[in-house]
């Protein structure tokens, strides 16, 4: 049986540092304790895991108070407690064409009650120019909601242009990190990021059902909670604490998860964003070369590693995406994602709508040799399509 080769990390990534699983499991088999709810000495020490993994993200995300980010099940609740937290009837929300559903599908959800959206059309390639803002904005506009690298093209939005552009008009700038949050620098200050949704099976190689939000100070006091209920804390009243963390983190949390998230953050933190960075964007830029050398094949997005994460999507002509990651699989064990990855929209842009793309995404853990196969792989199907 051939080795596997696993391409689908703009998904979720595989496989983790060694020690996530480590971390995730001496909880479970060592600790169990419930964090914030008893004063025993496992609740104390499970509460010590969730408190060290938000100071791994804060230190990640320039963060300087580590109680601004409140953990979720994954971005897109992060996203849904930003958008339908701050966003009321009779407000304006901007933005752009190649978000993903997490972003689109709450935005369409508030239109049909009362908020007016502006959608920005990117390029072919995914750009988005930041002079477009300006003329979008509007008297009631209340946010501006990007996604910091695009899903389908892997493509970097000028997140601190549009920062500056935001702040010019008052307006709130939310970002959606799924895609770039261990993969790429993050400073919030720097940037001008004032809601930063993130999730945790990504680049920051913790498990699936972990993730968060970012909140710049006073933010809080305009968006209620998703959800009520027990935190903890204040046990005496029978409101919802109305201080960060607490005011959105009801019921217990995902104490195994965030042990593993903390892993998966500190082994970033030990190894630098840079050098992740420069390993992804070496293994895209040897990739695009080479895909540009076979014959048949159409790539999608900016086919620079410089302007995109390491996510590449392409087509081979007389195949449909489908067709191509089933022969990849079956023949090659070469795992992809066909379709169109929860972003109509940004399909639609590009011209890839219905049909969608065949989407690779690389990781640290992928290697050059592993690189070249998959071209061996894609020459071969490109030859005999």
């Amino acid at each position: 049986m051939k080795k596997i080769i696993y391409f689908d990390n703009a998904a979720t990534s595989w496989p983790k540092p060694e020690e996530v699983p480590a971390a995730m499991t001496r909880y479970l088999c060592g600790i169990g304790g419930s964090p914030g709810r008893s004063g025993h000495r496992l609740s104390i020490e499970a509460g010590r895991i969730v408190l060290e993994a938000r100071e791994a993200l804060a230190e990640l995300f320039g963060v300087e108070d580590p109680f601004r980010i409140v953990f979720t099940k994954n971005a897109t609740e992060a996203l849904n407690l930003a958008l339908r937290g701050l966003l009321k009837a009779g407000d304006h929300v901007i933005t752009s064409s190649v978000e993903h559903n997490s972003v689109m599908r709450p935005l369409r959800a508030l239109e049909k009650e009362g908020v007016e959206l502006s959608v920005l059309p990117c390029s072919i390639r995914g750009e988005l120019d930041p002079d477009a803002i300006r003329p979008a904005v509007r008297r009631n506009t209340k946010a501006l909601v990007l996604t910091h690298a695009a899903n389908v093209t892997g493509t970097i939005l000028p997140i601190a242009q549009t920062g500056r552009i935001a702040h010019d008009h008052g307006i709130v700038l939310i970002v959606d990190a799924a895609q770039t949050a261990g993969a790429l620098p993050i400073h919030v200050n720097e940037t001008g990021i004032d809601l930063l949704a993130f999730t945790g099976h990504k680049s920051l190689f913790g498990p699936p059902g972990t993730g968060g939000l970012y909140i710049r100070q006073g933010l809080e006091a305009n968006i209620p909670p998703l959800m009520a209920g027990g935190t903890g804390s204040r046990s005496e009243f029978e409101e919802q604490p109305d201080f960060l963390p607490d005011k959105y983190e009801a019921g217990t949390p995902n104490t195994v998860g965030l042990a593993g998230l903390g892993a998966g953050v500190a082994w970033i933190l030990a190894r630098g964003v840079g050098a992740i960075r420069a390993h992804e964007e070496a293994l895209t830029g040897r990739f695009l070369n080479g895909l540009k050398e076979i014959s048949g094949v159409t790539l999608y997005g900016p086919g620079d590693p410089s302007r995109q994460t390491a996510l590449i999507s392409f087509n081979i002509k007389d195949l449909m995406p489908s067709e191509v990651t089933l022969e990849l699989d079956e023949r090659f064990a070469i795992l992809s994602r066909p379709g169109l990855h929860c972003a109509p929209a940004a399909h639609r842009t590009i011209g890839t709508f219905p049909q969608g793309t065949v989407r690779f995404g690389f990781s640290f853990f992928n290697t050059e040799e592993e690189i070249d196969a998959a071209l061996a792989a894609l020459r071969e199907l490109a030859r005999g399509r």
